[in-house]
């Protein structure tokens, strides 16, 4: 404490005390600052990334549309291929039924034939879910039905039918088509 008087080491202690603060902070604003580039850089790398994962999900999405398109039009037209297949047989049949009935003079034989045709349709129509509605001596049920008339008849019961004109079917347990059907009217 020789050298210096007390009141120049009170400067030197307060200038070491300014300095020291001043290199501090410049050090935590370096170290801010290099922090502040690294998450940029990460958040950068982290939105190429996020930009990639989309423009692969877009052109995953474009192809699927693309493919569910041509699914769609391959099913409209070719859906039914499979009944169609199953039907070729009976044309075939039917053309040599026809040959047959233009040769022969018995017309049993013929009758008979085309019975067998028509086993044979209703059997393939049973395999892809086709179902007869029974309708004669049912109750008329206008879900099932179509009422083309109504006749009177001491022998029926009201709104039973009568006659079919034309069968009605279900596939797969929803209707296909209504049976075109006659409804009794009770007469005393």
């Amino acid at each position: 404490m020789k050298g210096k008087p007390q009141k120049d080491r009170k400067a030197d202690a307060l200038f070491e005390q300014d300095e020291t603060p001043l290199e501090v902070n410049e050090q935590e604003t370096m170290k801010d600052e290099k922090d502040a580039v690294s998450e940029l850089d990460a958040a950068k790398n982290e939105a190429r990334e996020n930009y990639d994962k989309y423009l692969r999900l877009a052109a995953e999405f474009d192809n699927y549309k693309k493919r569910v398109q041509k699914e769609r039009a391959d099913l409209l037209n070719y859906g039914n291929e499979k009944l169609l297949k199953e039907v070729l047989p009976l044309v075939d049949a039917l053309e040599r039924a026809l040959g047959h009935a233009e040769k022969s003079v018995d017309f049993d034989v013929f009758v008979e034939g085309l019975k067998l045709i028509l086993d044979q349709f209703t059997g393939m129509l049973g395999k892809n879910g086709v179902e007869a509605i029974e309708s004669v001596g049912s109750d008329f049920d206008p879900n099932f039905h179509e009422a083309m008339i109504q006749v009177e008849s001491k022998d029926h019961q009201t709104n039973e039918v009568v006659e079919e004109f034309e069968k009605g079917y279900m596939l797969n347990g929803r209707l296909l088509r209504p049976a075109k059907v006659s409804v009794a009217k009770r007469i005393h």
